[in-house]
């Protein structure tokens, strides 16, 4: 039983487990303040957390030479706590399933979250190496929004400001979530576009779009005045907080900052309610 258990617990974090709550939540959350029944917000958190899964364990999979070669001791492949094959085995299944609980949705919701995913895996399997390595980000920070409000009875489309905040949110992230990498991805050839712009022009990247996220959906959502105008405050303190921490090597502080401000912006969607696509 203690070896099934250290399997699972390896298999965990294989997938990369902060960040592939933290979208789940962010997505179920929005599904709620939409108005999607129990039904719905199930099919949606299905859908985005086995997408999500897919992601995160497709990229240690076709990291797992790389991570060794670093000496990653927070990657369960490279200490061998997993095996490669199981890790591709478990990407296998959970890409399968994500394919029919996404189109529970109606086909054009289920579509759009399908290519979000498509976007993760592009990165995984190179794009993360090219000048280009923030478009995948975007694109499915800026679908998984559409995805939930595509699902909605008649497929209304979103509001202009939700993909575009969501796209703003998923390239500040990527910088941050590469910052504590710069070092080991330098040693295994990988060059992407935080990796050019170095460590202090990804933090400002970072910063930059992460803010103007909060903006978007501080100026366009259909939220009180008071509440817009503190949740740009809110983003700036944290994201200071925690870039400022970040600075020692292998921090991933600047991460956790990004998922608390998604939070805190997912926060201010679920104070607009229905009012998003009326």
């Amino acid at each position: 039983m203690r070896g099934t258990g250290a399997r699972v617990s390896a298999l965990v974090r294989a997938s990369h487990p902060e960040p592939t709550v933290a979208v789940t939540a962010v997505a179920m959350g929005l599904a709620v303040s939409l108005g999607r029944d129990g039904a719905g917000v199930a099919a949606v958190a299905v859908a985005v957390l086995s997408g999500q899964l897919s992601i995160g364990w497709l990229n240690d999979a076709v990291d797992a030479a790389r991570d060794s070669l670093t000496g990653r001791a927070d990657k369960p492949i490279a200490t061998r706590a997993i095996s490669r094959r199981t890790v591709t085995a478990a990407t296998v299944v959970a890409a399968l399933v994500c394919v029919p609980v996404s189109l529970a949705s109606g086909v054009l919701a289920g579509t759009t979250h399908l290519l979000a995913v498509a976007s993760g895996w592009a990165y995984n399997l190179g794009v993360k190496s090219t000048p280009f390595s923030v478009v995948p980000y975007a694109l499915a920070f800026g679908l998984l929004p559409a995805f939930v409000v595509l699902g909605l009875p008649g497929s209304p489309p979103p509001p202009w400001w939700l993909p575009v905040a969501g796209a703003l949110l998923g390239a500040g992230a990527h910088f941050a979530n590469v910052l504590p990498d710069l070092a080991d991805d330098a040693v295994t050839g990988v060059r992407g576009l935080p990796h050019r712009l170095g460590a202090t022009g990804s933090r400002m990247a970072a910063g930059v779009l992460l803010l103007a996220a909060s903006v978007v959906l501080a100026a366009a959502a259909p939220v009180a005045v008071f509440v817009a105008l503190c949740v740009p405050v809110l983003a700036a303190v944290v994201l200071t907080t925690g870039f400022l921490a970040g600075r020692r090597d292998g921090s991933r502080a600047p991460f956790r900052a990004v998922l608390v401000v998604a939070v805190v912006d997912v926060a201010l969607l679920l104070t607009a309610g229905h009012a998003v696509v009326a």
